[in-house]
């Protein structure tokens, strides 16, 4: 394992979120507080209580779980495109670096800028709604298999993007609305049972249930079922990395 070179690539992308503090880190900051104003305050008014916890409480883990998800995919995504649209990458190519340590370089930095986010807006939280964590290490293990598994994804995303605009497209086109159709603002048991099932069908949905579940103690799936969905999906994206660079696909061309 060459450490040296995952250190520099680790270096170099964190260097870049702090030269862009305002919108890496500001951005996403602000808008979850005008989530909390809006959603908590004015839909709070109206929903006391979502299955024994405050409204303005229960929408926090998927306000969290809205900002990690795209801000993994983002940061990633940019962090390998930029070096495809420079030029660059092919000098990373030709260096006695192997996939393995790029992918943890690119995937590391962008996972830790989504965690450093998600644990401010958690703490931003404190100030709107009166919450406690019934299992932090879990809500922690969550959290971090979260930014990992997105920023793998971000990653996919960044090779296969072929300009800026479809960098964006993934994000803003599927993950934003499987989000909030994944039960980030309300239960699913508070659906009717055939848009149950539907909603079942949405990956995010055991994401977001699974964290909660480490916040409050109740989820609209099993643990187990959650846990087994994460995993599956950091498999899934791995071996699709691995597949990319064993074929250079988007990478030699």
């Amino acid at each position: 394992m060459n450490l040296t070179a995952v250190g520099a690539i680790y270096r170099f992308e964190m260097a870049r979120f702090f030269r862009t503090l305002m919108q890496s880190f500001l951005s996403p900051v602000m808008s979850t507080a005008l989530y909390f104003v809006v959603f908590g305050s004015a839909i709070g008014s109206r929903i006391q209580e979502v299955e024994g916890v405050s409204y303005g409480a229960f929408i926090v883990p998927g306000l969290i779980m809205l900002s990690v998800m795209t801000q993994s995919i983002s940061n990633a995504s940019f962090g390998i495109y930029f070096p495809k649209f420079i030029g660059t990458i092919y000098e990373l190519l030709s260096a006695p670096v192997n996939f393995i340590e790029i992918v943890i370089g690119y995937v590391g930095a962008a996972a830790t800028k989504s965690l450093f986010i998600g644990l401010v807006i958690l703490g931003t939280s404190f100030l709107f709604v009166d919450i406690t964590i019934a299992h932090p290490l879990a809500m922690l293990a969550f959290l971090v298999l979260t930014c990992l598994s997105f920023a793998l994804l971000g990653f996919i995303i960044g090779i296969w993007a072929g300009n800026f605009e479809q960098l964006q497209l993934v994000p803003l086109m599927v993950v934003t609305p499987l989000v909030f159709l994944g039960g980030s603002f309300y239960s699913i048991s508070m659906l009717p049972p055939f848009w149950q099932t539907v909603t079942l069908f949405n990956p995010v949905v055991y994401l977001i249930s699974g964290f909660r579940w480490s916040f409050f103690g109740t989820a609209d799936v099993a643990i187990g079922v959650s846990l087994f969905a994460i995993g599956f999906f950091t498999t899934l994206c791995l071996a699709v990395i691995w597949w990319i660079f064993k074929t250079g696909w988007r990478i030699r061309t």
